[in-house]
């Protein structure tokens, strides 16, 4: 008894402590250690960055037509050409693209999306280096077929990898870079034409660029966490986060909820959110064929299959694969100025995509996509009607409506079509299939591409020119419809959440009412217990 007692009195100062220090180290050995929620952006632009070089050539390549086919077509061509083998010269790129895009996602599920962003280099290389050296038609058709195939293999990888790598403050806005470089692309060929004295030129300058992804994502590109964690592969998956965000921020939260699936909105209680979660954590994963055929694969699946079909058809690429034609019909600058024109629109492309990354992430995806797709009908229409009343040589006031109306379609088009539906590739899909199904979309819109480019010479024949960029216009005002009713807005959401609402577990992509004020004080103080 007594040296129970004497236990009892020396413990006492350990639980009562009389000492203002010791209490004050008490109470804070009990509250938990507070880590930010959000991992370092430099880490993770500068790894977006490093994914999204690969881009640059896609831009490249739709860019190359522009300036090689009116010098092919010139009477001192070395390599010259008619007009149905310089539609075939436009257009083939488009041909083998699906093919690339079907396999990027074979490959992104079944070997990595770092390893893919790899592989995707090796085609463009040999791709630019056949172009430059082609001294023939058939060579030349072939060089067009391999960066073609490499476009369509570099696109998902770039856009699925940066989504999976980065958080969702940044998504928007990163996931946005994939089309600034195909948008610099674009700008970098049309500059190359104008300084260069060829085409050929142009093509071995081009072969630099996907020399460089190759190396920079081999060095600084580690594998996602997603993926990792999908292949059971957990420790390899907290050194990538602890890579991609930095090791002062809350590792083990993120990784626990890639871990359990679970959306970091979800509440305290049980929400339907949770009950998924669990469902999941406990049932074996489906068979690949099953996934792909359930209506969260196949309803985000039909929507963007829908927005790149309409995007294709209001004309943007045959305004890029056709910029220099395109500017000497509507009767702007002649001669050299003709370049120098379309360098111009490349500089306005660019800006337009850089001011859409930035808006990407205050305004959202809808907002967006209406004013590419009403700006884009109304220009259209403005220039078709321009091209049919304007006399040539016409100096009246009217005589520049052509060209506000191409720079105002290169603007408009910009913001929402050549942006939106890249970045939701990444986003829509469920983690399981995110790879194949986003190989799948790009192919997609790939073949959109090949149909636009290819059709564009017959369309003007079979409805004159004006009445081309007319269908263009009208095809775009009515996809304003569509948008307007059936685009979903993923602005600010978690992937878990955007699956969730997909499979039909949240009714809305909104968060949950009763967790509105919590994830916004989350949200300001940027810090979790741990």
């Amino acid at each position: 008894m007594e040296e129970t007692s004497k236990l009892q009195a020396e413990a006492k100062p350990m639980i009562y402590p009389s000492n203002g220090k010791a209490k004050e180290a008490l109470i804070n050995e009990k509250q938990p250690e507070v880590r930010p929620v959000r991992g370092s952006a430099l880490r993770q632009v500068l790894v977006a960055f490093v994914a999204n070089i690969g881009t640059i050539n896609t831009g490249m390549v739709f860019g190359f037509s522009a300036v090689a086919i009116p010098q092919m077509q010139m009477p001192n061509s070395t390599l010259p050409i008619d007009e149905d083998q310089a539609s075939w010269i436009a257009s083939l790129s488009s041909i083998s693209t699906p093919i690339g895009c079907l396999l990027s996602g074979w490959m992104m599920d079944a070997l990595g999306r770092r390893v893919a962003l790899l592989l995707v280099e090796v085609p463009l290389l040999v791709g630019w280096l056949l172009i430059a050296t082609a001294h023939n038609l058939p060579l030349l058709y072939a060089g067009r077929l391999f960066v073609g195939f490499g476009s369509g293999l570099v696109g998902a990888p770039a856009r699925v990898y940066t989504a999976e790598a980065t958080q969702p403050h940044l998504r928007g806005m990163l996931s946005a870079l994939a089309s600034l470089g195909v948008s610099f692309g674009v700008l970098l060929m049309y500059a190359l034409g104008a300084a260069l004295p060829s085409w050929r030129h142009g093509a071995g300058v081009s072969a630099a660029v996907p020399l460089v992804a190759l190396v920079l994502a081999a060095v600084a590109a580690p594998e996602t966490p997603s993926w990792l964690i999908a292949h059971g592969r957990p420790k390899e998956a907290r050194c990538s986060l602890a890579r991609l965000r930095g090791d002062v921020c809350d590792i083990d939260g993120e990784l626990d909820q890639l871990t359990r699936g679970t959306s970091i909105s979800a509440g305290d209680g049980k929400s339907r959110s949770d009950m998924a979660a669990s469902k999941r954590q406990t049932e074996k994963p489906e068979p690949l064929i099953k996934t792909l055929f359930k209506k969260s694969s196949l309803w985000p699946l039909g929507i963007l299959v829908a927005y790149f079909v309409i995007y294709q058809f209001s004309g943007v690429n045959a305004v890029t694969f056709y910029a220099v034609e395109v500017i000497r019909a509507a009767g702007i600058g002649g001669g050299d100025s003709d370049y120098l024109t379309a360098v111009a629109m490349g500089v306005v492309r660019l800006a337009a995509t850089a001011a859409a990354c930035i808006l990407m992430r205050r305004m959202g995806r809808r907002p967006l996509t209406l004013i590419s797709s009403i700006g884009c009908g109304v220009t259209m229409l403005g220039l078709a009607g321009s091209l049919a009343y304007l006399e040539p040589g016409d100096f009246s006031i009217l005589s520049w409506l052509p060209i506000v109306c191409i720079f105002g379609f290169t603007i408009t088009s910009t913001l929402g079509y050549l942006v939106v539906p890249w970045v939701m590739i990444g986003e829509v899909y469920p983690a399981r299939v995110r790879g194949t199904l986003g190989g799948l979309t790009t192919c997609a819109a790939h073949l959109s591409v090949f149909a636009v480019v290819k059709t564009f010479p017959y369309l003007q024949h079979l409805l004159t020119r004006p009445g081309a960029f007319c269908f263009y216009g009208c095809v775009s005002l009515l996809g304003s419809i569509f948008f307007a009713t059936l685009l979903p807005e993923t602005k600010g959401r978690t992937l878990q959440e955007i699956e969730d609402y997909f499979t039909g577990v949240t009714p809305t992509l909104g968060p949950p009412k009763e967790n509105k004020k919590k994830i916004k004080s989350k949200e300001l103080n940027g810090s979790v217990p741990v």
